[in-house]
């Protein structure tokens, strides 16, 4: 009762006229690339890594007597388990499961064949046409995540869209979970730097959804990256601590540049990543049995000249599909990287490298996509227009996994042939009447004019005219309802943490 209470309060398509945003029921198959001996020599490396070498979990004695009390091979800091113990553990997390979000149509399923699109998270610094690149401030902060919830093709709003570095580090945490859960009503995130600021997250999304609610769904989740290569330090342990007993989600990424933080072969950094997750997802559960998990892969090469990473290359690519299948292998949720580039401005190297990324994540079947737009200069950087292109382009991966190819009567066209005769056309027939406005994608940031009217009309490259849709959202944004109620308990509990909190800019 109280869950619909709440939701018929909350919802806001009706009032708002902000387009749906419905997450994708893929129907096309997933692209497998892996042969059955191949999985098999991946798989045993994995389980030789959990096995023989071991993860380090350091700086948190609680995870460490958790492993002791429940059997785990125990020396000094680093753990070493029987794969097929780890892999039943693993085998406990949900295979899919659903975010709610404050307003019920835009709740999110992961897992299985669905995936999400979110975008950018954790850039310092971002971009747009007039004020160039600058670190990100609070009002960019807000600016990113009012045009998240009014893209329909985000279905999920992220967190840290940028840092807000005009606000104590002590106390940011607060003003972006303020911002995600008033200026929008898509899922989120929630902060996951120190154990207190995972708890404020949980806290405040309590405060949006009641209790009763919260004991039984996942409503908010935190994202953490393994310390690769194979440490996990008590930044993941201590959020695990807070989401995972209190039932909500975890999304553990090891992060690896290959030849950093792996070995320099795809295979071993593969194996490591998979390897990495599956500890923590065992913790997770060890924790609490069926807690929401999702195995993470954030694998890129780099140049091995200059340590820098590179994005959209080869190697990342066959990562993902390897991915792919080794975590449906395993029974979980996957995390990719989305539109990834290290260009530094929206140009030619940023369309093609966050094509190649975008395309190989999409095909691999990630279930959860971070950095579905707005990636630029290695994930240091949220360009504004970034986000705008590439979310138009999310729009047609959206329609190629849900829809495939249609061959229903309709489709086939049959009547058609009745009414053109040879050598005619089929733009005037009724077939063609009947299904124009919904035949084909349009993005709205393509021009296909013929030159002449292109230039008639300025001549705007697609910057400039991703730049004039931004201004456009922003000037005809209108926020979500949200009840008083709930607004003013939000607004109490963060004048009250910041009150008790100091400033620190670390």
């Amino acid at each position: 009762m109280a869950r619909r209470a709440r939701a018929s309060r909350n919802r806001d398509n009706a009032s708002s006229g902000v387009p749906a945003s419905p997450y994708i029921r893929r129907t096309v198959p997933f692209f497998d690339i892996l042969d059955e001996e191949q999985i098999g020599k991946l798989e045993a490396q994995v389980d030789w890594i959990i096995q023989d070498v071991g993860i380090a979990f350091r700086d948190d004695p609680e995870a460490l007597e958790l492993w002791r009390k429940e059997g785990a091979n125990i020396e000094g800091d680093i753990v070493r388990a029987p794969a097929d113990w780890i892999r039943s553990l693993c085998a406990k997390a949900p295979s899919e499961f659903t975010q709610l979000a404050r307003n019920p149509d835009r709740s999110v399923t992961i897992g299985g064949t669905h995936q999400v699109f979110a975008p950018i998270y954790g850039a310092p610094f971002v971009r747009d046409l007039e004020g160039g690149r600058r670190y990100g401030d609070m009002d960019a902060f807000r600016d990113l995540v009012r045009l998240t919830y009014l893209h329909p093709n985000l279905h999920h709003g992220g967190f840290v869209t940028c840092e807000p570095c005009d606000v104590p580090v002590s106390k940011r945490h607060l003003d972006m979970l303020m911002a995600h859960m008033t200026l929008s009503d898509k899922p989120h995130l929630g902060a996951i730097t120190e154990m207190s600021r995972a708890q404020d997250s949980v806290d405040m999304a309590e405060i949006v959804f009641g209790k009763d609610v919260m004991d039984e769904n996942c409503v908010i989740m935190g994202n953490v990256n393994t310390n690769s290569p194979l440490l996990v330090d008590k930044v993941v342990t201590e959020a695990a601590r807070v989401y995972s007993t209190r039932g909500q989600g975890m999304i553990v990424v090891p992060f690896i540049l290959t030849g950093a933080m792996g070995p320099v072969s795809t295979a071993a950094s593969v194996a490591q990543a998979m390897a990495e997750a599956m500890m923590v997802c065992a913790y997770v559960q060890l924790l609490r049995p069926g807690a929401p998990f999702v195995l993470g892969n954030f694998l890129s090469s780099m140049s091995l000249k200059s340590g820098a990473p590179t994005f959209g290359m080869p190697e990342p690519v066959v990562s993902n599909y390897a991915i792919g299948q080794l975590a449906r292998r395993a029974g979980l949720p996957l995390r990719c990287g989305g539109s990834l580039t290290a260009s530094k401005i929206e140009d030619a190297q940023a369309a093609y490298e966050s094509a190649d990324s975008m395309h190989s994540t999409m095909m691999a079947g990630a279930n959860f996509v971070l950095h579905s737009a707005g990636w630029l200069e290695g994930g240091l950087c949220a360009g504004f227009e970034k986000l705008i292109m590439d979310a138009d382009r999310l729009g047609s991966y959206q329609k190629v996994l849900s829809r495939g190819l249609d061959v229903s009567e309709d489709a086939l066209a049959r009547d058609a042939y009745g009414e053109v005769a040879p050598g005619g056309h089929f733009l005037g027939c009724g077939h063609t009447m009947r299904n124009y406005q919904t035949a084909f994608y349009e993005p709205k940031l393509s021009d296909s004019e013929n030159v002449e009217s292109w230039e008639e009309a300025g001549a705007h490259d697609m910057r400039a005219r991703a730049n004039a849709r931004v201004k456009q959202m922003l000037a005809e944004y209108q926020p979500p309802p949200i009840a008083d109620s709930t607004r003013e308990a939000l607004e109490a509990y963060v004048a009250k943490r910041k009150e008790d909190l100091p400033d620190a800019w670390y």
